[in-house]
């Protein structure tokens, strides 16, 4: 018998070939190479980060919590004017309904165009604090939606705020640009806000 004999019980026993990579075992690669992931193990996938890390971002950056805040702030100034001209639009309706009683026809119709005006006004203010409340608390889940859309409400507030701050200006009234000039601010920070590097990662991080 020869120790090459694969029946001889004295001999070595056969060379086994490797175990070939099965299911739910990572493949192993040359030395110095990680191996990859088999079939059993979920791929990772690899999301872009931002400046300074790796890794995406575990809380909401600063500068979109403040345009968070900006946001609220804004909201309760539009739902303060929404009061005020459904206030005047019902001031306006009385004032209409007693011309009416007296027979002032002009003064009535004046009044029932201010009424008017002032309802369209409220509505639109009211439509606008619906806006800012949902963008401020779409930040914690939105994605590039509230993203794209913020940085477009944002933009245009700016420019109404721009537009109230150069009347300010022309009228040389202190009262008449502060109002226009913190708008600016709050436009300016709102509309950066989801530009930047880090507020970019935050609004394209996983949602699981």
């Amino acid at each position: 018998m020869s120790y090459g004999d694969p029946n001889n019980p004295y001999g070595q026993p056969p060379q086994q070939p490797p175990p070939a990579p099965g299911y739910g075992y990572p493949q192993q690669g040359p030395p110095g190479v990680p191996p990859q992931q088999g079939y059993g193990y979920p791929q990772q996938p690899a999301y872009p980060g931002y400046p300074g890390g790796n890794m995406m971002p575990q809380s909401m950056p600063g500068l979109l919590v403040t345009a968070r805040v900006f946001l609220f702030l804004i909201s309760a100034v539009q739902i303060l004017f929404a009061i005020i001209y459904l206030y005047v639009a019902a001031i306006a309706n009385d004032v209409s309904d007693n011309a009416d009683d007296f027979g002032l026809g002009g003064v009535s119709d004046g009044g029932d165009a201010l009424t008017g005006i002032a309802v369209i006004g409220a509505l639109i203010a009211a439509g606008f604090a619906a806006l800012s409340i949902t963008l401020g608390v779409k930040f914690s889940r939105g994605g590039q939606g509230v993203r794209i859309t913020t940085v477009i409400y944002g933009a245009l507030g700016g420019i109404v705020g721009l537009i109230g701050l150069f009347v300010g200006l022309d009228s040389g009234l202190a009262s008449a640009i502060i109002g226009p000039l913190i708008w600016v601010v709050f436009a300016v920070v709102i509309t950066m806000a989801p530009v930047v590097p880090s507020g970019t990662a935050w609004f394209n991080r996983p949602r699981y």
